[in-house]
């Protein structure tokens, strides 16, 4: 599940010459310290592409706007790696603001396509399909930084839902395996997340992810085996160390692993 309040607070800001963060004021135990809304631009360009605008609130979308403009720069192209509402519930609101074009995966005649570069002043974003976590779930490489934008697949804290029915494991475990062979490749060697704080060593962050998820379906196999009946009788076992208030998401995730074992085995 994702962090809790006891982890190291994340404000935000810089994190490369073609990357900054410009936090939401939306922290929860589900969104962490706030939605990380990325702006993205290749150093010495005016050019500005924002990932994830963040919800309907007008206070951070005039801050994100404000250090675009202290920066010099404007917004040509509005990116969002899935459709949750702490991501992209603002993006028609965003669009109207900066006349920019907003694309995302499954948004009609701007759908993004695996595999597309594109290319804004200079700098090129690899759009890379990340399915799991929803099912229209994309990331985005930065090749010149080594970067990739993961959105909720992985966080910069913690782990995250597999938002069943809507996301589903298996899809979610093939997308980390995805992020596993870019790292092995050398081609993304840092995280930028949706929640939490920038990832420094994307390929131990990766192997994580998946040893927790190998971890999380064994105790939901013991909990069945022990006679748990529903996936609400499952988190009483297996999520008994996480926050109450996570539970409704961490119920969802069960149903996705339930599902997952029942076709696997």
């Amino acid at each position: 599940m994702k962090g809790t309040a006891a982890d190291p607070a994340w404000h935000g800001g810089v994190t490369s010459e073609r990357a900054e963060c410009v936090l939401c004021p939306n922290p929860s135990p589900m969104t962490l310290d706030g939605t990380n809304t990325w702006l993205l631009a290749e150093p010495g360009s005016d050019e500005v592409v924002v990932v994830d605008p963040g919800p309907l609130d007008e206070g951070h979308l005039q801050a994100v706007l404000r250090r675009v403009e202290e920066s010099g720069r404007r917004v040509v192209l509005t990116l969002l790696t899935h459709g949750h509402d702490d991501h992209a519930e603002s993006a028609d609101r965003f669009h109207e603001l900066t006349g920019a074009p907003v694309r995302a995966f499954g948004r009609g005649h701007d759908d993004l396509w695996a595999g597309e570069t594109i290319r804004v002043g200079g700098l090129e974003i690899l759009a890379t399909p990340t399915p799991g976590h929803t099912s229209d779930s994309f990331s985005f490489v930065l090749p010149a930084d080594n970067t990739l934008l993961t959105g909720d697949t992985i966080l910069g804290r913690g782990t995250t839902v597999v938002a069943w029915p809507d996301g589903s494991l298996e899809s979610y475990l093939a997308s980390l395996d995805r992020i596993e062979g870019l790292t092995r490749a050398g081609t993304v060697t840092r995280l930028l997340p949706g929640h939490g704080p920038f990832v420094a060593d994307a390929a131990a962050t990766v192997t994580f992810y998946l040893q927790h998820r190998a971890q999380r379906l064994d105790q939901v196999r013991d909990a069945v085996a022990r006679g748990a009946q529903t996936a609400y009788a499952v988190v009483e076992q297996v999520y008994a160390d996480v926050p109450r208030s996570v539970w409704p998401a961490a119920e969802l995730s069960v149903q996705a692993q339930l599902e997952y074992l029942r076709e696997h085995g």
